[in-house]
């Protein structure tokens, strides 16, 4: 089979700035999906698109991955020489030891963050719906889905509560000493958010506003929390009330700009606001840093907060890769076995034709009157006959010629025991 290879950016490679610009929008997923297919050699393909990072996972012979990274650069309006730097390319057994990395949190800005594996499942399923997945991604995302569950299940790569979202609220309780008195806007009603307003609501948050393209979503959200829920649209109109502002939509713009906050701090008479950008491609616009009485941190300013609680991760991130170094060796047996698959269907295809062919003859002769019995015997014979003749000649032919080491492999495939035993 084609063998995989991986090549992207993530947020140890690639800084925010190139992260966003090569960022698929999730509604052009299925199109960039099947692009990929129509107008590189690749016959298969997935996306992972997430704010630390954006992968192809494509089934391609290694020596065409330059067309992959063709195309990669050029869908995104981008010269080769802005995005070569940042990127790498894992091919065949490093892409599926890459792929069980990341959906187990090992490759995280976040060790051991379970949020990506649900985002490693959306591109799976994208895949499946684009139709651009076949027996090979079928394959190794079942696999990869297992050995994620694995490490969590026998190892604490989960322990301890460290993620983008809990790292977001941490920094929140630096700057304000009781939450109980303060208001949170919250941009987005998807996983991150819903995560950080479970932590917000934890900590004893006064008040919660979830704004959402989708009020119905941010409704839901909003009901389970005592909050309240008003339209994107709306959002500019509440932020005079807001302490804290996390963000993390699906935009492809930035959603919150410079002069909305400059009124919003008007309205507030300048009491300072925290502003947690937590989106790539960024909601807020980077120039509503300049404005006084305003603190913005980006995904990648969590970076420290998140480091201090990963110390007790460690340990079971060691013991995590010793799992994904089992299951890389049972992975290439998998896809070993697919070869002896093609083998054995093959010869079995043989085998029954020969059947068809020599039990079609016992029927023409029991039609004629011939004893059945002595049909049967001719049948039971020329199959047999027929059967052996192949490996029969062949062994004859390696012996003849001295190779011996075939001789013994016709032993084990055939079962065949030695005299002596």
């Amino acid at each position: 089979m084609t063998p995989l290879v991986a090549i992207g950016i993530n947020h140890k490679t690639a800084p925010l700035e190139v992260r966003e610009r090569v960022a698929f929008a999730p509604e052009r997923m299925l199109d960039a999906l099947r692009e990929i297919i129509g107008n590189t050699p690749a016959s298969e393909a997935s996306i992972l698109s997430t704010c630390n990072r954006t992968e192809l996972l494509c089934s391609v012979e290694p020596n065409d991955c330059e067309h992959l990274v063709d195309w990669f650069h050029s869908y995104h309006g981008l010269t080769r020489a802005e995005i070569e730097p940042y990127l790498y390319v894992f091919p065949e057994q490093g892409a599926v030891r890459h792929l069980m990395r990341v959906a187990s949190g090992l490759d995280s800005m976040v060790l051991g963050e379970p949020q990506i594996l649900g985002q490693v499942k959306d591109a799976y399923s994208s895949a499946k719906e684009a139709g651009t997945a076949g027996r090979m991604l079928n394959g190794v995302y079942q696999h990869v889905f297992s050995v994620a569950k694995q490490v969590r299940t026998d190892t604490a790569i989960g322990s301890n509560p460290v993620s983008i979202a809990y790292a977001a609220v941490s920094l929140a309780k630096q700057l304000f000493s009781n939450f109980e008195k303060h208001t949170a806007l919250l941009i987005g009603a998807g996983t991150t958010i819903e995560l950080t307003a479970k932590h917000l609501r934890e900590a004893g948050m006064g008040n919660i506003i979830i704004a959402n393209r989708t009020v119905e979503r941010a409704q839901k959200l909003a009901n389970e929390l005592n909050g309240k829920a008003v339209a994107l649209a709306d959002m500019p109109d509440y932020l005079q009330y807001a302490d804290i502002v996390i963000s993390s939509t699906a935009s492809q713009l930035p959603i919150l700009g410079k002069g909305a906050v400059e009124r919003a701090l008007k309205q507030r008479k300048h009491k300072p606001i925290l502003m947690i950008d937590i989106a790539v491609p960024r909601d807020i616009e980077p120039e509503v840093n300049q404005l006084d009485d305003i603190y913005l941190y980006s995904v990648d300013d969590l970076q420290e907060i998140i480091n201090e609680g990963l110390r007790s991760r460690q340990q079971a991130a060691e013991q995590a890769e010793e799992i994904i170094n089992v299951q890389v060796i049972h992975f290439n047996g998998w896809l070993q076995s697919l070869d002896a698959g093609l083998t054995i269907g093959t010869y079995r295809q043989n085998a029954e034709q020969l059947r068809d062919n020599e039990l079609e003859k016992a029927r023409q002769l029991i039609a004629r009157g011939v004893n059945a019995d002595e049909v049967l015997k001719r049948f039971a014979y020329n199959l047999t006959n027929k059967l052996i003749h192949q490996p029969s000649s062949q062994m004859k032919k390696a012996s003849y010629e001295g190779r011996n080491n075939i001789i013994d492999a016709a032993r084990e495939l055939l079962g065949i025991k030695d005299q002596d035993n």
